[in-house]
């Protein structure tokens, strides 16, 4: 794998990719570098990808909050093709399949290069079964008018927009990453869900039961109409409840943290701490069971389509039976709950049990495993936060100032607390899917953007504090 790498280089070296800064951005000017990006994104959600037909459907129906694009948008594919590339990177350098030494300059171009590669084939691979697979369709009367009844071309015009559009939000998420502040993944995904949570809790538009789907207007409706408070709004109450505690026990988890003292080598008094926080690895392993997930509900549904039901077969989007059905995500109430009135599985009380054992297995485990991959490939192990506690000039009081050393006792903390922190993640995530959240996002959805909105916050702080003592710069790796 090694010397295929060697002779990729070249090509590696060359992929696309966003300017980085010279010198320092200024704090103001990442400011609105962000917000810049947001607005685009939000633009671009809004436009529709030209010829496509109204009768097409969206694979990703029920990971699209977690994916971060509008359906039928030229921004159909979000961020799916971005987290699957960091699946599979993630997977064979956790497997030793291929060897990159990102400590190295080299190293840090080639893994860099081969993730953007990863990316590009990813859109690719992502868009072609959406597009020749029969669920994004050539609008028939846009080909008439326009191109002579050539359905062909309109199809070979929308892959083209879609793989555009996937392009587009690559070179923004680097954008955000370069110049901004946090990541354009994380931004992404805040916007798209906290867009759905606000619709959830205003939205009036009436549902087969003729209430409202909006917390408050369903709330005032149901009340003034004298219906069965329990049976039209129980549900909401219990998602109004779910949502209100994951907020809160996720900024409470997010302040939990084991600190390591630190004292400066050279500077006499000068002490820091290092923070090992209990959610360690973010909430972004999260996002890639999820859309490890979505990616096997993509095939499945892909092979229905064509005929093949030998893993499951599919209503629309919805697995109804077979081995596709236990994999899919439990995402409310109404998918498990089989003794609530309305809340109808078509299937027996075992199998919708095992179905929830197999979701929380994948979830849990899925977060541990992904946890520590995530770590290792985002240089947050022991190892290289002992190489930057070094650089920083900085040391624990009362061992030898070395990496060998720093290294060995981070070891006692950072592995345990970044499996524990995924365990965790996974089991908050798997409560909060079980019991639903306002605005039809998945509990997985309002758990990431709790997480990574408050983690925004303090990378805002951090910039301020950096931006007004410049030499902590050193020691944040900003320079």
């Amino acid at each position: 794998m090694g010397e295929i790498l060697d002779r990729m280089e070249p090509l590696l070296a060359k992929m696309p990719a966003v300017k980085t800064p010279e010198g320092h951005v200024h704090f103001k000017n990442k400011l609105a570098w962000t917000a810049g990006i947001l607005i685009v994104y939000f633009i671009l959600t809004n436009i529709p990808v030209f010829g496509l037909d109204p009768s097409s459907q969206d694979m990703f129906q029920y990971f699209r909050a977690l994916l971060a694009g509008a359906s039928g948008s030229i921004v159909h594919l979000g961020i799916g093709p971005i987290v699957t590339a960091s699946i599979v990177l993630q997977l064979l350098k956790g497997a030793d399949i291929i060897h990159i030494d990102t400590s190295e300059i080299r190293g840090q171009i080639q893994y860099m290069g081969l993730q953007k590669l990863m990316i590009f084939v990813m859109i690719v691979v992502e868009a072609l079964p959406m597009i020749f697979g029969g669920f994004l369709k050539a609008d028939p009367a846009v080909a008439m008018a326009l191109l002579g009844g050539n359905v062909g071309l309109l199809t070979l015009i929308i892959f083209l927009q879609i793989c555009f559009g996937g392009v587009l939000v690559f070179l923004m998420d680097e954008v955000v990453t370069k110049w901004g502040i946090g990541s354009g993944v994380g931004l992404f995904i805040i916007a798209g869900i906290s867009q759905a949570i606000i619709n959830g809790f205003i939205n009036w538009t009436a549902v087969n039961d003729a209430y409202p789907v909006g917390f408050f207007p369903r709330l005032f409706a149901v009340i003034l109409d004298g219906a069965n408070f329990v049976q039209y709004f129980g549900p909401e109450l219990i998602a109004f409840v779910t949502t209100i505690g994951i907020f809160l026990l996720i900024v409470y988890v997010e302040s939990t943290r084991i600190e390591i003292p630190l004292a400066h080598t050279q500077v006499r008094g000068a002490r820091a701490r290092f923070p090992v926080k209990l959610i360690y690895a973010s909430v972004l392993p999260m996002i890639l069971v999820r859309v490890l997930q979505a990616n096997v509900q993509m095939v499945g549904l892909f092979l229905n389509n064509v005929g093949i039901t030998i893993f499951g077969t599919f209503e629309g989007q919805s697995p109804v039976s077979g081995l596709m059905w236990y994999l899919a995500p439990i995402n409310s109430p109404s998918d498990w709950m089989w003794w609530m009135p309305g809340f109808i599985t078509g299937h027996a009380p075992w199998e919708v049990m095992i179905r929830l054992g197999i979701d929380s297995l994948i979830m849990i485990v899925g977060g541990a495993i992904f946890a520590l991959f995530w770590v290792k490939t985002a240089g947050l192990d022991s190892k290289a936060v002992a190489k930057q506690i070094q650089g920083s000039g900085m040391s624990i009081p009362g061992y030898r100032r070395s990496p060998a050393i720093l290294e060995k006792v981070l070891d006692r903390y950072i592995p345990r607390v970044t499996i524990i922190g995924g365990v965790f993640i996974g089991l908050m995530s798997v409560i909060a899917n079980l019991f639903g959240v306002i605005g039809a996002v998945s509990g997985t959805g309002l758990l990431l953007t709790v997480s990574i909105t408050y983690r925004l916050y303090e990378q805002i702080a951090s910039e301020q504090i950096m931006e007004m003592y410049p030499f902590m710069r050193t020691f944040f790796g900003k320079e």
